[in-house]
């Protein structure tokens, strides 16, 4: 059996204010052809489908009709989807009943019966070949909250990832109950494991504190592959090849840049895992850095002067992060930039500055209350100019300072 595992989609994200509804097309376009060249027998979607709770309408029809397309080219084709931390299990659990009549299967949240048990049985999913036998389970549980996990006695750990644990040992006890021979067991979670790997800029933590982190003995060894999302670059958990994110396919902040974003093709037989193989999703839009690291304004001001890029239409051409080191504040910085970038096929989505600024112990910036109470408003100026610019503070930024401060200025 051929399963693909992606996740972290977040469709309908921006990046600094540009809308990047035709990067994301792009992806889809490319998972579309690449299910059918790789002849997927599923596909594994592993939560923050959307980047917002409340996505656009835009959003939604792109998904709703990428998972049409997907059923009429691969009409044997397993869909399943689990909500991320983005996600809203509610919205993204709506249009369950239409989508599952059409071959894909959306788990949102924890199911509960009415006397609010947890119905483990409807987290595991019967995965079938072109036959229409089942050849595969999974285990498909959503990004979990700490009420949609079992209450057990602690014994000193922490409840919430012994909940975690809990639920995942009665899913896959439930499994092995269904599970044939050479049937393979798969696991779906939207965590945060131990020692993963986290892109800067572009992952909001889950919980703070760190104590939301899972061990990776919390998939037992009868699971054959475990598709994880949240962490935004592809990795395996703890040296174990069996247990991986695959990232997100398009780069969601420039800490991204050099990073070649991807799917991941986990090919099952007899019930145990043959091969991982990454598949390579090509870069629709190009996130440029320049320079490549800080410079003077001037030196940024020529390399910007000096780049050469292809003509392309608006949606496609590239992002830009410039990168100034300061060594005084620069009030007309953006526009002399912009002046710079005239013309040529490219988006300004940041300015990132830094300075040079010599580094100040916590000892030398801390101060006494008594310390606090006498400073004026120059005074807390001029340290943070200091701060800052590893300078003082010039006269006539000290005369603006004064002018900005009279009354009814």
């Amino acid at each position: 059996m051929r399963l693909l595992h992606t996740s972290d989609w977040h469709l309908g994200q921006s990046l600094h204010n540009f809308e990047r509804a035709y990067e994301h097309q792009c992806f889809l376009d490319w998972l579309l052809d690449t299910l059918v060249a790789e002849q997927a027998d599923g596909l594994l979607i592993a939560g923050d489908i959307f980047d917002s709770a409340n996505p656009s309408a835009a959003s939604q029809r792109q998904l709703y009709h990428f998972l049409r397309q997907a059923r009429e080219r691969l009409p044997h084709l397993n869909l399943v989807v689990v909500a991320g931390n983005h996600d809203s299990p509610g919205r993204l659990e709506a249009p369950g009943p239409l989508l599952e009549a059409h071959g894909t299967r959306v788990v949102g949240h924890v199911p509960r019966d009415a006397e609010g048990a947890i119905q483990v049985e409807r987290l595991v999913l019967p995965l079938t070949g072109r036959s229409g036998a089942v050849e595969a389970w999974c285990l498909a549980l959503p990004f979990l909250r700490p009420s949609d996990v079992p209450r057990i006695a602690a014994d000193g750990g922490d409840p919430y990832l012994g909940g975690i644990a809990e639920l995942y040992r009665l899913a896959l006890e439930q499994a092995q109950a269904r599970c044939e021979p050479g049937q393979a067991i798969v696991a779906m979670g939207h965590c945060h494991m131990v020692d993963g790997q986290m892109s800067n800029d572009s992952e909001r933590r889950i919980v703070i504190g760190g104590t939301e982190m899972l061990p990776a003995g919390i998939f037992a060894p009868a699971i054959a592959y475990a598709a994880l999302g949240h962490l935004h670059l592809a990795q395996s958990v703890g040296k174990q090849e069996h247990i991986r994110y695959c990232g997100s396919p398009i780069p969601l902040s420039f800490a991204e840049t050099r990073y070649q974003h991807q799917v991941l093709r986990i090919d099952l037989e007899g019930g145990q895992l043959r091969e991982v193989t990454p598949l390579f999703v090509p870069r629709a839009v190009d996130l440029l850095r320049v320079p490549s690291t800080p410079a003077p304004l001037d030196e940024v001001l020529a390399e910007l002067a000096a780049l050469e890029l292809p003509d392309r239409a608006v949606e496609a051409q590239p992002f830009l992060e410039v990168r100034v080191r300061l060594d005084r504040p620069e009030p007309g910085l953006r526009s002399r930039i912009e002046a710079a970038l005239d013309g040529k096929p490219a988006r300004l989505a940041k300015i990132e500055t830094s300075s040079a600024a010599s580094s100040i112990s916590l000892d030398e910036a801390a101060l006494s209350l008594d310390q606090l109470d006498q400073l004026k408003p120059d005074d807390i100026f001029k340290r943070l100019y200091q701060q800052k610019f590893g300078a003082e503070a010039p006269p006539e930024q000290l005369s603006a300072f004064a002018e900005l401060m009279l009354p009814g200025a």
